[in-house]
């Protein structure tokens, strides 16, 4: 019989994987907001980045058009989010996530009467948002969010969970990845066909339109995923389907996750299921 999961292990978890060999939180820009579960700082003009501090700095990104803003991701649990963001921007706000799971979509979205998600992640809401008492939406791929001279693209990015979405502002050169490249320790839930897919799809799109940079799920300042990072994951990849790459016994195993593959600066944690 499957054993049930509680919320709060799922999130322990979670931070003890993402917390392996980061360094120490220090994001440079103004700070604009402090508060006892969240911190924004200012990343340019018109984008900030808060930072939680119940999951290993799980990050919410606010970015501000001329006529709306697009809050990406929510964290666990910050009390009067709406309020926070608010104070930063007076455009109405569009609440998108990056993935379901509880450091992204947990208590906070609450405080928002939407939320748009990747429809494939729906199979966790469940599990992981199961009190949501607002409208669900689903984005499409390759859609264009217009913020008012400002644009975000929908970018489907499967690996880390079914429905992982990337969003990209081509004109600024960088995008928001949640977790679907692992911010340096990637939690594989689907398999390696699906990674190594991704990992093609998006190291063209970075190459074609010049992005330099995601900000990660989890970020700490000197951790943005680059397009090494993309193509490294998938030599890893295409490394552990040929069966080139071997994994080895991963000593925080746990949710299946029992194997791990650390080489290029990361880990891939993930199941023997995760072999096709």
């Amino acid at each position: 019989m499957k054993k049930s999961v509680s919320l709060t292990t799922v999130l322990l978890f979670i931070a003890q994987l993402t917390l392996f060999g980061q360094p120490q939180f220090q994001i440079d820009g103004k700070e604009v907001y402090k508060g006892e579960d969240v911190v924004f700082h200012q990343i340019d003009e018109d984008t900030w980045v808060g930072t939680g501090k119940m999951m290993s700095n799980e990050s919410l990104y606010l970015v501000e058009g001329n006529d709306k803003s697009v809050l990406i991701d929510a964290g666990t649990n910050i009390k009067d989010l709406d309020k926070i963001v608010a104070s930063i921007t007076e455009k109405p706000v569009m609440l998108v996530a990056t993935h379901v799971h509880p450091d992204h979509t947990g208590a906070s979205i609450d405080y928002f009467s939407e939320l748009f998600i990747n429809p494939a992640d729906s199979v966790g809401i469940p599990q992981f948002m199961p009190n949501y008492k607002g409208d669900v939406k689903f984005l499409k791929d390759r859609e264009i969010i217009d913020l008012g001279g400002r644009q975000l693209e929908v970018v489907f990015t499967p690996g880390h969970t079914p429905g992982s979405t990337t969003f990209l502002d081509k004109n600024a050169k960088y995008g928001f990845s949640g977790d679907s490249f692992g911010s340096g320790n990637l939690l594989l839930s689907t398999n390696f066909s699906t990674l190594q897919s991704t990992c093609k799809k998006t190291s063209k799109i970075m190459a074609e339109y010049g992005i330099d940079k995601f900000y990660p799920g989890h970020y700490f300042g000197g951790n943005p995923e680059t397009k090494k990072r993309v193509d490294d994951l998938k030599t890893i990849s295409d490394g552990a389907l040929s069966g080139r790459i071997k994994g080895e016994e991963n000593p925080n195993g746990f949710m299946g996750l029992n194997l791990l593959i650390n080489q290029y600066g990361v880990r891939v944690n993930y199941s023997k299921n995760a072999l096709k």
